[in-house]
C-alpha cells in the first residue's frame, strides 16, 4: 500500500529560492530508489512560510531503507569529509499518511 511522507519545512521568506534551487539540483536523484513512487516540492502561495516536500513510497520499509542509506545523507547536506551544508529551513516536521480514498490511485 502506498504511503505518503511529508516533510513540512519552515523557510524564511528570503530563503525559498535557495530551497527550490537545491531540490532542482538533485532532480531525479531519488527516482531509482527501490519503492519510490513520486515526489513534489510544494511552495506556499498564501503567505505561509512552510514548504512541503511530498514523497510517495510503496511502503514504510522502502522509505526507511532510503532514509537510512547514503543517498539520504548526500541529499541532505553531507559533504565529502563529513562537512555539513547549512540548512535552508529553520525547522522541519515529518508527517506520514496512507491513502484512504480519492481518485487516480489504486486502493
Amino acid at each position: 500500500m502506498t504511503v505518503i511522507k511529508i516533510n513540512a519545512i519552515t523557510v524564511p521568506a528570503d530563503s525559498g529560492d535557495e530551497l527550490a534551487k537545491r531540490f532542482a539540483a538533485r532532480s531525479g536523484a531519488i527516482d531509482g530508489q527501490d519503492g519510490f513512487e513520486g515526489f513534489e516540492l510544494l511552495q506556499p502561495t498564501d503567505g505561509r512560510d512552510v514548504w512541503l516536500v511530498v514523497t510517495r513510497w510503496r511502503d514504510d520499509a522502502a522509505y526507511d531503507a532510503w532514509r537510512e542509506g547514503a543517498d539520504f545523507s548526500k541529499a541532505h547536506g553531507e559533504r565529502p569529509g563529513g562537512e555539513q551544508r547549512k540548512p535552508v529551513g529553520v525547522s522541519a516536521e515529518q508527517w506520514s499518511f496512507a491513502i484512504a480514498g480519492g481518485t487516480g490511485h489504486a486502493q
